[in-house]
């Protein structure tokens, strides 16, 4: 053996000796700088997530953690100009189709080792597709929540109503709700994304996940007799009186009284809506949730749950520590801290995590851990292209404002869609 080889063999016992020792105790031993920018900038979130990195902090006492917190909306503004110029190590995101800009510009370091860790390919396997762009993982989520069907308990009662899991239950309950005076849900589309998830839920149900994402990838025509037979769906509602009279001159906020005040059963939303309806008066006694019911009995059933997202800049300094913070963050234990009543009051995405004792996160967690087998989308302005996401839910708005120009609305997003995916 020559001396170099010899050096060479040396300093590579050496180095794995070192690697053995740095996870001795269950913890890689880090050094260096490991800086963080957030964009939970409001007060219960920040303080959940600067908790959390204070207890990466307490494992790690050779590391120095530097975080940066900004307003969400200039965070917005400014990412990529950061991601570009001086990147971070770790920095909060959203997943799908959000991201895709910064994968495809080279931005987001491909973490798709992580994901054959057996935590991430196991504990977050619900949650594997919205961090996926072209077979490789970009990110790992924090947290995420449930969309669905919030309903007034009382009045299903009075009418002698069950949650529906079909369509034709769906419909025979909007009947009696219609009958007694009140529309089956209130709706806001003033700002159009609530339209939009009243199509994310119709179209899944109608033709499946798959091609759902087709059809905002901009791979499956606004015209094809999929997307008719979506809003042919959705007609039978609107036709019947469904939905509250001028929801277009609404917010998703000034919907809410209809509900409250008996007026409207129920409103399809995100569990965002329970505090402000408890707030409002509603007791969970009056308040229950279902899972929005099956159109089509051929296709799974997927859900919307806008997950938010960790990620590793491409041009990240200390990639070996914002590995070992991905997997913190993401671990059963600060899981179950983070998105607890004391923090950010959501879902956590390991399977193994304990959720706040809170009667709709309980129902939410059930289905989307149990009972979700087509998949999770995020939500049709974070699956779409934002200029697509925008026409598109223009369109949604004056459908169901004008239900009898349906083809008109289609022809409209076809001719968008041909434009705008180029």
């Amino acid at each position: 053996m020559t001396l170099t080889k010899s050096l060479m063999l040396a300093a590579l016992t050496s180095s794995t000796m070192l690697a053995g020792a740095a996870f001795a105790d269950g913890h890689a031993k880090l050094s260096g700088d490991l800086k963080i920018f957030l964009d939970t900038s409001n007060p219960a979130p920040r303080a959940a997530m600067e908790g959390m990195i204070g207890r990466f902090e307490e494992k790690h006492p050779d590391l120095n953690v530097e975080t940066t917190v900004i307003d969400r909306e200039a965070y917005k503004t400014q990412i990529r100009n950061f991601l570009t110029a001086d990147a971070p190590d770790v920095a909060t995101w959203y997943a799908a189709n959000r991201m895709r800009p910064y994968v495809e510009a080279g931005l987001f370091e491909d973490v798709s080792d992580l994901w054959e860790e057996d935590m991430f390919k196991e504990d977050l396997a619900s949650t594997k597709g919205a961090m996926t762009i072209d077979g490789k993982q970009w990110g790992v989520p924090y947290t995420y929540y449930q969309w669905g069907v919030y309903y007034r308990e009382d009045i299903f009662k009075e009418l002698g109503l069950s949650e529906p899991t079909t369509w034709d239950e769906e419909k025979a309950n909007c009947a009696k709700i219609v009958a007694s005076g009140r529309a089956c849900y209130t709706i806001g589309t003033k700002f159009l994304w609530t339209a939009g998830g009243w199509f994310d839920y119709m179209n899944m149900r109608t033709n499946g996940f798959d091609f759902h994402m087709q059809l905002l990838q901009g791979d499956a025509s606004w015209e094809s007799d999929e997307v008719k037979a979506t809003f042919t769906n959705w007609k039978e509602l609107i036709d019947m009186g469904g939905f509250v009279a001028n929801h277009q001159t609404y917010s998703w906020q000034e919907a809410l009284p209809f509900m409250v005040n008996g007026e409207a059963a129920a409103y399809l939303m995100g569990n965002f809506a329970v505090a402000p309806l408890r707030e409002a008066g509603l007791t969970d006694d009056q308040l229950g949730f279902y899972q929005f019911p099956a159109i089509n009995p051929d296709v799974e059933l997927a859900e919307d749950a806008p997950t938010d997202t960790f990620h590793i800049p491409s041009g990240a300094k200390n990639k070996d520590a914002a590995r070992e913070f991905l997997r913190h963050m993401a671990s059963a234990e600060e899981q179950t801290i983070i998105n607890g009543g004391e923090g950010l009051g959501q879902l956590p995405v390991n399977a193994k995590a304990s959720v706040d004792d809170d009667k709709f996160l309980n129902k939410g967690f059930a289905m989307l851990s149990t009972n979700s087998p087509g998949g999770v989308a995020q939500f049709f302005d974070r699956d779409a292209p934002a200029e697509m996401a925008k026409v598109a839910m223009e369109g949604f708005q004056e459908f169901m404002v004008k239900p009898e120009e349906m083809d008109k609305v289609l022809a409209k997003l076809e001719r968008a869609r041909g434009r705008i995916y180029k």
